[in-house]
């Protein structure tokens, strides 16, 4: 991804637009606009800009460079399939404003996800420009000019986004934006007997958790209900309240949510790990698990989860906790002692910083 410097060297050429303004666009359209909400997606489902279109992307320093050198499309960021035929109807022509929560009225942005957008849509070729102090400016100048939407829609959006790989050769020669790689995953996957690690869709659904005799459910989120916690139906919860964040200590939870696996696999009971989209919480949390229970280092344990769930994407912070919980365990070499197979990086695959498991090697 572009560092903070080139973005600041770049500030000249990226055009910002005020609250005010955006407000007299959106009431007197002259021409085509399209808002882009690159918040998370529990913050634009708690509240958006009337009728902006969410993108979605892990705050993963991979999946940021992966964005930023084109080998993730833009389209394959939005969760929904009415806002995907929105854009593809309307970039080309119309002003796309980006924003965040709290974008710099010069247009420049702290956000690294929203910097990274904004370098990729600017390289693909569009009108895009910054709202100024973001949308918590706008929301506080115009509040009814804002809207929010059920939890319930905002999960079966995300659980329709499948995060994937775009080769540069691959994009549409029309738009430039690449193939879009969207579709359903199938949740929720086993990752060793009785431990399965799925999303918040699946902890709501007790049919699944009846056939996979889940009866043990750890939550690596700080708002997402234990819906069956109160209801006399055999069900375990454990809580972790972290949000998939820099700034976030998951590594201090890892003794507890290893305790509470075990105690289910060890009364042959099925367990559940989930956050919201099962792609960095509940992963970071099972691979925590693997490396202590299996005594496997921190790549083989990625490796290993990621050849049964390919979309995993922790972010870079939480990547580090875990490099510190290897150390920790004393597993700098590989010393792979276990009942389940567990093979090395495949030697002959091409190394890139964007398929290394390890953030410090492409530091």
């Amino acid at each position: 991804m572009p560092s903070r410097d080139l973005i600041q060297d770049q500030e000249s050429t990226i055009q910002s637009i005020s609250a005010e303004d955006l407000l007299e666009r959106v009431r007197n359209p002259s021409s085509p606009l399209l808002l882009l909400d690159c918040r998370c997606t529990t913050d634009f489902a708690a509240s958006h800009i009337r009728g902006a279109i969410n993108l979605s992307l892990p705050a993963s320093s991979l999946m940021l460079r992966r964005l930023s050198n084109g080998k993730l499309s833009i389209t394959s960021l939005i969760p929904k399939s009415e806002w995907k035929d929105q854009f593809l109807k309307l970039w080309k022509e119309a002003t796309l404003v980006l924003y965040d929560s709290d974008s710099e009225s010069s247009g420049n942005t702290n956000s690294r996800v929203s910097g990274t957008l904004l370098q990729r849509l600017k390289d693909d070729g569009c009108n895009v420009v910054c709202l100024q102090g973001g949308f918590n400016n706008f929301q506080s100048l115009y509040p009814e000019w804002c809207e929010s939407e059920s939890f319930e829609d905002s999960l079966l959006g995300l659980m329709a986004l499948r995060i994937g790989s775009v080769s540069p050769d691959s994009r549409q020669p029309d738009s430039g934006l690449g193939d879009c790689s969207v579709g359903p995953t199938p949740f929720p996957v086993e990752i060793l007997p009785n431990l399965y690690l799925g999303n918040a869709s699946d902890s709501c659904d007790w049919n699944s958790l009846e056939k996979y005799g889940i009866h043990y459910v750890l939550n690596v989120t700080p708002n997402l209900p234990n819906k069956f916690e109160k209801t006399g139906m055999g069900m375990k919860y454990m809580q972790i309240p972290i949000q998939d964040h820099w700034s976030q200590n998951l590594s201090s939870f890892f003794p507890q949510a290893i305790n509470f696996i075990d105690e289910a696999r060890k009364s042959k009971l099925g367990v559940l790990v989930h956050c919201l989209a099962g792609i960095s919480r509940s992963v970071t949390i099972t691979l925590a698990y693997l490396m202590h229970e299996l005594n496997i280092p921190l790549n083989e344990a990625y490796d290993y989860v990621q050849r049964r769930k390919s979309n995993i994407s922790p972010n870079l912070n939480f990547l580090e906790q875990l490099k510190d919980f290897e150390r920790q365990l004393n597993l700098n070499s590989c010393h792979c002692s276990n009942p389940y197979p567990c093979e090395h990086l495949n030697s002959t695959q091409e190394s890139t910083p964007d398929s290394a498991v390890l953030p410090d090697m492409w530091a």
